[in-house]
């Protein structure tokens, strides 16, 4: 069995769902519970995944909680001095 992901036209569902009613046979429909919940779901799982190997590698550095605050506060003493 193999798994593909269709685009279908709305004008075009109806007619689309009776053709895989009549392959029932051969064809199975299920719906991704992932996509119902957010359509981006596997482009997103991809990039976490992405940052993850990267983080893994040594390409990207993990802050911890502290070091993240202290750079966010950093970020916004630079904004307010290049607004003087």
């Amino acid at each position: 069995m193999q798994r593909v992901t269709i685009e279908v036209q709305n004008g075009f569902m109806p007619d689309f769902l009776l053709y895989l009613e009549s392959q029932k046979d051969k064809i199975s429909l299920t719906q991704d519970r992932n996509l119902e919940l957010d359509p981006y779901f596997y482009e997103r799982q991809k990039k976490l995944q992405q940052i993850r190997d990267d983080v893994k590698s040594g390409k990207m550095k993990m802050l911890s909680q502290e070091e993240s605050d202290r750079e966010i506060e950093l970020f916004f003493q630079k904004l307010e001095n290049s607004e003087d």
